[in-house]
C-alpha cells in the first residue's frame, strides 16, 4: 500500500525531514550607544575586531546559537538567538556575553554591565526596528544607519554566526526602515551624521567654495562626507588613504591622490579636513600638522596658494591669509578617534569630533518622528504575531504526522479485505481532515493571543505528542524562502499543504 499512499509515512519523511536540533529560539539585545553610554565606552568597544565580534559573542555560553554584532560611530549593539531548551537563565548568557567582551576590549566587565543596555524577547524587535529606522540616531532620520544594519547580518552570515530567527528579526527590520523612509516625513529630509557635522561647521567656514579640503578616508563615510561637501560647492578635495588602498576611490570620484610623503604638508595646506576611517590609531596629530607647517615655511610660495575663508569662532571675523597660518576646522567622524585631540594645542587648530557632535545634535521633533514610531510599533507586533503563529507549528506538523500514522496503519489492516479499498481510503482521509480541522483552528486563534503553549501543552497531554521543533540552517531557510513563507502561512494553508 505504501506506494499508493499519498501521505504515507514516507512520503512525509521526504517533504519534512527529521530536525538537526531542537530550538525555541529567544531574542536578547546589548546595547551600547549615545544615549546611554559614554563616549569613552563607545570607542573602546569600537577598538575590538569588528571581524571577530559575531564569534566571539555565539561562542561565549552554550546556549547562545546566533550572533548578530552592529558596530558603527555611535553604537555597539550585540543581537542573540539562545536556544530556551537549554534551560539556562539568560542572565547567565548575558553575564558571559559581558565577560567575554570585556576581556577582548579591556574593560571592567561590571562598568559593561552598569552602562549597557538588555533587551529580552519582545522589545528586542522594537528596538532593532528604531534603530534601523533612524530613530535611534544622533541624527534622528539618518540614512546611513540601515545599510550597516543590513551589512551586519552579511557579515554574520559570512562567518556563520546567523539563525533563522536572527535572519527573520534583520530581514523584517530591513522592511521597516524602507516602509518609514517611504512613507514619512523623515524619508524625505536626508538627514546624515556627517551632514550635521558639515552645519555645525557653516559658523566657521564662509564660502566653502573657496576652501581646500584634505578628505582622510576611502570607505562608505568617505563617500558620504564627500558627496555631502560637493552639495555645498566645495570644488577642492584632495584625498588620502591611511591604509594606502586609496587610488580607486580617487579615481571614481575623480579626486587628486595625496601619497604618505606629501601627506604633512597637505594636512598643513587645508583649511579643512575631514577623517572618517576605521584606523585604530590616530591619523592625524599635533605632530602631523607641525610637520607640515615646517615643511611650508621652507618652501616660500607654497602657504599663498591656501587661502581658505574660515571664520574664527568667538570674533566672528574671516580671514583670508594661509589656512596654515590663521585657522584650520578638522571634522573628525571616526570611531575610535582619528584625530588626536592634542591638535587643539595648535594656534589656529578647531577640532570638531563626533562626541562635540553629539552634544550639539538637534532634540527629537516629536511631530517628526510620531508618524514612523507608529510604523515600527506596527511592525513590531506583526513580528511578535508571527513567532506566536511559528511556535505552534511544529505541534501542528507533529499532529498531523499522528493522525496520518494511524490512518495508514488503518488503511493497510483493510487493504485486501474488501472489494473497496480505494473509496474506504478515501473516507478515511477525508474522516481525518475533518478531526483535524478545529484543533488546526484552535492552534491559530491560541497562538496570536500569545497562548501557544497552552495548546502544546493540550497535544502532549491528550495525545502524548511532543513536538520536536523544525530547525533549518540559515542557507537552507534562505533558500527555500522560509523566512517569508513559513511565519506568514496559516494553520489552514499548512493543512491543505499537507
Amino acid at each position: 500500500m505504501g506506494s499508493i499512499l499519498p501521505h504515507s509515512a514516507e512520503t512525509r519523511a521526504a517533504k519534512f525531514p527529521a530536525p538537526r536540533r531542537k530550538i525555541t529560539p529567544v531574542l536578547l539585545s546589548l546595547s551600547a550607544n549615545h544615549k546611554n553610554t559614554t563616549f569613552e565606552v563607545l570607542e573602546i568597544l569600537s577598538a575590538a575586531d569588528a571581524e571577530l565580534l559575531p564569534e566571539l559573542v555565539r561562542s561565549a555560553h552554550p546556549a547562545i546559537i546566533g550572533a548578530v554584532v552592529v558596530s558603527t560611530c555611535n553604537r555597539f549593539e550585540a543581537y542573540i538567538d539562545m536556544d530556551e531548551t537549554a534551560g539556562v537563565s539568560p542572565v547567565a548568557a548575558m553575564n558571559a556575553v559581558f565577560d567575554s567582551l570585556a576581556q577582548v576590549a579591556e574593560v571592567d566587565a561590571n562598568h559593561l554591565r552598569d552602562t549597557v543596555h538588555f533587551a529580552h524577547g519582545n522589545a528586542v524587535a522594537q528596538h532593532l526596528f528604531s534603530v534601523a529606522s533612524g530613530l535611534e540616531s544622533v541624527v534622528i532620520g539618518e540614512g546611513e544607519i540601515a545599510g550597516q544594519v543590513r551589512r551586519s547580518l552579511e557579515h554574520a552570515r559570512n562567518v556563520g554566526t546567523s539563525s533563522p530567527e536572527l535572519e527573520r528579526l534583520f530581514q523584517r527590520a530591513s522592511e521597516t526602515s524602507r516602509q518609514v523612509k517611504n512613507s514619512t516625513v523623515i524619508g524625505e529630509t536626508g538627514r546624515s551624521l556627517v551632514r550635521l557635522s558639515l552645519d555645525l561647521a557653516e559658523s566657521r567656514i564662509t564660502n566653502w567654495a573657496e576652501c581646500r579640503v584634505l578628505l582622510v578616508g576611502t570607505g562608505r563615510y568617505a563617500a558620504a562626507s564627500l558627496a555631502a561637501l560637493r552639495d555645498r560647492g566645495v570644488t577642492d578635495v584632495r584625498v588620502y588613504s591611511v591604509s594606502g588602498r586609496g587610488a580607486k576611490f580617487a579615481s571614481s570620484h575623480n579626486l587628486p591622490l595625496v601619497s604618505r610623503v606629501e601627506y604633512p604638508r597637505e594636512a598643513a595646506l587645508a583649511g579643512v579636513i575631514v577623517t572618517c576611517t576605521t584606523a585604530p590609531h590616530f591619523v592625524i596629530e599635533a605632530e602631523t600638522l607641525s610637520a607640515g607647517r615646517n615643511i611650508l615655511q621652507s618652501a616660500p610660495g607654497e602657504a599663498e596658494r591656501s587661502s581658505c575663508p574660515v571664520q574664527t569662532g568667538s570674533l566672528s571675523l574671516v580671514s583670508h591669509q594661509p589656512c596654515q597660518a590663521e585657522r584650520q576646522l578638522l571634522i573628525d567622524l571616526g570611531l575610535p578617534r582619528n584625530i588626536n585631540p592634542d591638535v587643539r594645542d595648535i594656534e589656529g587648530v578647531e577640532l570638531l569630533d563626533l562626541e562635540t557632535i553629539r552634544r550639539h545634535a538637534p532634540l527629537d521633533e516629536e511631530h517628526i518622528v510620531r508618524e514612523a514610531r507608529a510604523l515600527v510599533d506596527s511592525a513590531t507586533r506583526k513580528f511578535i504575531d508571527v513567532g506566536h503563529e511559528r511556535s505552534v507549528t511544529d505541534g501542528v506538523v507533529a499532529l498531523r504526522a499522528h493522525i496520518f500514522d494511524l490512518l495508514d496503519g488503518e488503511i493497510a489492516r483493510v487493504a485486501g479485505k474488501t472489494d473497496s479499498a480505494t473509496t474506504t481510503e478515501d473516507a478515511l482521509r477525508h474522516f481525518a481532515g475533518v478531526l483535524l480541522h478545529t484543533p488546526m483552528m484552535r492552534s491559530r486563534e491560541l497562538s496570536q493571543r500569545g497562548e501557544a503553549r497552552d495548546w502544546l501543552e493540550g497535544l502532549t497531554a491528550m495525545f502524548g505528542i511532543t513536538p520536536a521543533p523544525i530547525a533549518m540552517t540559515v542557507a537552507e531557510t534562505i533558500a527555500t524562502g522560509a523566512i517569508a513563507t513559513i511565519p506568514t502561512t496559516s494553520v489552514v494553508e499548512l493543512d491543505k499543504a499537507l
